[in-house]
């Protein structure tokens, strides 16, 4: 009868550190899937900012090539772009700056 008792014992303590291993296994497993989601988002973020390079890279051509003409009323609205465009620049980085206070 104690012997019985004994490997009760010995496989309720092989059941406990079994548990322990499929916990830090699943933890691990779950670090995993939380990498690999967070790496998927700066593969798109890096793809959307790429586009937006793009797009910067041919608004600028269309507006040098506007400005080039020599129109009084085309020079104005480029300044003011880049105007507002510096603002919202600086909006932005005083507000990311911000959050991380």
């Amino acid at each position: 009868m104690a012997e019985s008792y004994e490997r009760e014992r010995q496989n309720n303590t092989r059941l406990d550190e079994l548990s322990g291993k499929v916990s830090a296994l699943r933890s691990v497993t779950v670090d995993i899937y939380d990498n690999a989601r967070n790496q998927e988002v700066i593969e798109h973020s890096s793809e959307i900012f790429s586009n937006l390079s793009g797009s910067i890279k041919g608004s600028a051509g269309r507006m040098t090539r506007m400005a080039q003409q020599g129109n009084k009323v085309a020079i104005l609205k480029l300044a003011g772009i880049v105007v507002v465009a510096v603002l919202v620049v600086c909006y932005l980085f005083s507000f990311v700056m911000g959050s991380f206070r």
